[in-house]
Parts: structure tokens; sequence; C-alpha cells
């Protein structure tokens, strides 16, 4: 399992997420451009103390990431309030990888469309979305409870 963010905006999300996953010890990629500084220090930085012990990968762009990431067996699941597949109704596979998109603008759609599965968090009538890291933790934690790689 691997969370994937697609040229985030901001970096407190940003940090939120690698706290996240320096404590479930799952791998980020981040693809550049961010709309934030990127440097490892300010990713360590934006991490707090958990910065050095969240293994984080930043990429060129989309094609930099999915030469290094995608291949057989993997799956890119993208977490869009414009998924046709409910968070409750996903199935998910230890080697998927949870792809964000930014804050401001979501996935473009080609990258829609290069998904293997797009996931929705239900939300109440009226509201459009979480927040990056919220909606991270919400499909992160089911997608590992499904596959069972919660840490011991």
């Amino acid at each position: 399992m691997r969370i994937a963010l697609y040229q985030p905006d901001i970096a407190g999300n940003v940090g939120t997420i690698l706290r996240l996953a320096a404590c479930w010890q799952v791998p980020v990629d981040i693809v550049l451009p961010c709309g934030f500084p990127a440097s490892d220090a300010q990713l360590r930085r934006a991490a707090m103390d958990y910065g050095g012990a969240v293994d984080v990968t930043r990429h060129a762009d989309f094609a930099a990431f999915a030469a290094s990431r995608l291949g057989p067996g993997t799956r890119l699941v993208a977490l869009t309030s414009l998924g046709a597949v409910r968070l409750p109704d996903a199935r998910f596979e230890p080697p998927d990888i949870l792809l964000l998109g930014r804050e401001s603008a979501g996935l473009p759609p080609d990258l829609h469309a290069r998904a293997d599965l797009r996931v929705r968090i239900p939300m109440a009538p009226g509201f459009r979305s979480l927040n990056l890291a919220v909606a991270t933790g919400i499909a992160l934690g089911e997608a590992m409870r499904q596959t069972g790689l919660y840490p011991d």
C-alpha cells in the first residue's frame, strides 16, 4: 500500500499525511510541482518530529511517478469526489497506490481515466469534499483494514 499525492497545494496537509504514513509505515510519493517548497528539509519540518520516520519519494512529474511505481499487479486507486465506487463498496489490495489530487483542483481528467479504480467517500448532501489529509486517513484506514496491513 502506498499514498501518492499529485501536486499538493498545502504544506500542512502534506505534513499531516506524512505523520499518518510514518505511524502506519506507508510510503508516500509526491508528484511535483507542489504549491509550496518541497525540499527534504521542508518535508521533514512539515511532518514535525515524524519526518525522519516516513519513506517519501518525490517525482518530477506523473510520467516519472508512473515509470517508477506502476507495474504489473499494482493498481492506481484515485480518491475523488467524482468516483463511481463508494468507499464502503471498494475492494482494496495490498499493492494498491492511493492517489489524491490537489486541494484546489483535484485530479486532472487524464489521471481519472488512468486510474484502475475511482473511489469516493460518501458525504451528506450539499457538501463537495473533505480536507485532503482527512480523506487520506479515512481511505487509507479502510484500505489497511481490508488488507490486514495495520502495523502490530
